[in-house]
């Protein structure tokens, strides 16, 4: 199956938490905190969206910040993605 996001919508897949710290401790799967960045998996083509012109500015590849409780998640062929607004995202990691 394949999505396709409309409007201004853009659909992420969460990165892996790192297990290790800079130090070098091995972290439990208890310990890892939720990863806050993401990939950038498709793009919608933007267009009108409740009355005012919106432009994407994100492209697929691009890793991103997003609100922690944004998005809608999804399961598509046993992959976990999130469908989240443009206007979600923080910001772009270069």
């Amino acid at each position: 199956m394949k999505l396709t996001p409309l409007a201004d919508r853009v659909i992420i897949k969460l990165v892996e938490a790192e297990e290790t710290t800079k130090s070098g401790i091995i972290l439990s799967a208890s310990a890892k905190e939720k990863p806050s960045i993401a990939e950038v998996v498709a793009v919608g083509p933007g267009g009108m969206v409740d009355g005012n012109e919106v432009v994407m500015t994100v492209k697929v590849g691009d890793k991103v910040i997003t609100s922690k409780y944004a998005g809608t998640e999804v399961k598509v062929d046993g992959e976990e993605l999130t469908i989240v607004r443009q206007g979600d995202i923080l910001a772009i990691v270069e």
